[in-house]
């Protein structure tokens, strides 16, 4: 329920101060009596598309904390010995990759082993591993994940993501509107009678936009999958490249020991992949296999 809540809050959050840009802006609607005005309307989903994917991002490491409960470590008093392990590790894997900024250190309570970053820019973000991950996994695997995470934060990932899902959003705002557009000008009369009417045109635009959506999502997950190939190379280079491929061997033994509830983070996680095509296309991650492969052919 605190998940659900989170969740529903900052979406209503969102579309409210969006909302209220716009009208600030003075955007003129972009629906006419003579049809559609495609620059308004293009300006429109850019901002509800562009902005709400921006102000996610903003408020990501917030998000993350409400919705996982993460505890956050104090890096100059750790309360006891794993937090200072992970307090030392992480400090001399951001030496190692030249980031200048500690990024908060955090443990949330899941029996799943993982860990994921998160947050709007390399001197604002979050790590964060579960009490899972601490628990069945040696110093060695841990430090991997971490500098795999580390690396996430390095390449600038969360924003990149973000890009790409802004873009996805607005084009998908866009055609699914214009698409309802032109079901509402054929199902009417001559005389202007008939057609969806205020109500049928929204719900046609939201199933609309849940169609291209779907078949817009796997861009989204093809650079998902492009940017864990690249942390990982990277975390080869800062914590070992031996280190990070036994790092996914025993993420491989505890596969299915992974948190599905909160699919919104699912992307920030280190855990994931899925075999199948249609598995593959909707996949955050690729296989372990393929990321172990990956690393030894290095």
């Amino acid at each position: 329920m605190r998940r659900f809540f989170v969740f529903f809050a900052v979406n209503a959050a969102v579309i409210v101060a969006l909302s209220i840009l716009l009208n600030a802006l003075g955007l003129h609607p972009y629906l006419h009596a003579n049809g559609v005005h495609y620059q308004s309307l293009l300006i429109f989903c850019g901002i509800f598309g562009m902005g709400g994917a921006f102000i996610s991002l903003q408020i990501s490491r917030w998000m993350a904390k409400r919705a996982l409960g993460v505890v956050l470590i104090d890096p100059k008093q750790p309360e006891n010995d794993t937090e200072a392990f992970l307090v030392d590790r992480v400090q001399s894997l951001c030496a190692r990759a030249q980031l200048k900024d500690l990024p908060e250190i955090g443990i949330y309570a899941s029996p799943e082993v993982n860990a994921f970053a998160t947050g709007p820019s390399r001197s604002r973000s979050l790590l964060a591993v579960s009490t899972g991950l601490l628990e069945r996994m040696d110093s060695d695997a841990i430090e991997g994940v971490l500098g795999h995470e580390i690396a996430h934060i390095t390449n600038g990932d969360m924003v990149t993501m973000t890009l790409v899902q802004g873009v996805v959003n607005t084009f998908v705002m866009f055609f699914a509107r214009i698409l309802a557009h032109l079901l509402n000008n054929f199902l009417r009369s001559d005389d202007d009678e008939g057609g969806l009417g205020f109500f049928g045109y929204i719900a046609v635009v939201f199933v609309l936009e849940s169609v291209l959506f779907l078949l817009a999502s796997p861009i989204i997950y093809w650079f998902s999958r492009k940017r864990e190939y690249r942390a990982d190379a990277r975390s080869a280079e800062i914590s070992g490249r031996e280190q990070m491929i036994h790092a996914l061997e025993s993420l491989k033994e505890s596969s299915r020991l992974v948190d599905n509830s909160n699919q919104s983070l699912a992307t920030m996680k280190i855990h994931g992949g899925a075999r199948g095509l249609v598995a593959m296309l909707y996949s955050s991650h690729p296989s372990l296999d393929a990321r172990i492969a990956a690393l030894k052919s290095i």
